[in-house]
């Protein structure tokens, strides 16, 4: 049997008790054994800023290293004013750069959006992907995961309570394991 891929789970909340942290910790319990998946902590990044590239500060080294390592990439996002939340934006950032070294170049990804909200964080999701277009991250096309209602679906200690939803979320980790098999380097 092949070695598990090595998913990096990035959660775009920084929140403790964050809905999309429940939710990363849903889907990872969830992904078929052919995956391994970790989160990787992005709050700790300092900002990205051109002028560290020559030195950067060994935060945004230790997080390009687990990119670049990771065979695959998961992101777990709310939406912040109809885009993605600045921690995940910065973050893209420092795996995209310096120029030319980008970690995420054809990094087979997916997205699951969540929120309260009744149309599951759509419109984060959707920036997110037209940055990862640009970072030439091939992402699954289906299915789409935007989690409407999230406040809902867990209870006090963070577990899903909604079958259907954990039913389709199975789904979407099976077909995310199909996916990284079959784009991967």
């Amino acid at each position: 049997m092949a070695r598990p891929a090595s998913v990096s789970v990035l959660v775009g909340s920084l929140r403790s008790n964050s809905l999309n942290g429940m939710m990363a910790k849903v889907l990872m319990s969830l992904s078929p054994s052919s995956m391994k998946l970790d989160i990787v902590e992005i709050g700790q990044l300092p900002l990205y800023n051109q002028d560290f590239d020559a030195n950067p500060p060994s935060q945004w080294t230790a997080f390009r290293q687990r990119i670049k390592s990771a065979d695959a990439v998961l992101f777990v996002s709310p939406e912040y004013n109809r885009s993605v939340p600045a921690a995940l934006k910065n973050a893209l950032d420092v795996g995209s750069r310096p120029y030319g070294s980008s970690v995420w170049d054809r990094k087979p990804g997916a997205i699951v959006s969540c929120s309260p909200s009744a149309i599951g964080a759509f419109g984060a999701n959707h920036h997110l992907r037209q940055s990862l277009v640009f970072l030439n991250v091939p992402i699954l096309q289906q299915p789409e995961a935007y989690i409407g209602h999230a406040d809902k679906l867990f209870d006090e200690r963070g577990e899903l309570v909604n079958d259907g939803t954990r039913k389709f979320l199975g789904q979407f980790m099976e077909a995310f394991a199909s996916w990284v098999e079959r784009t991967r380097p």
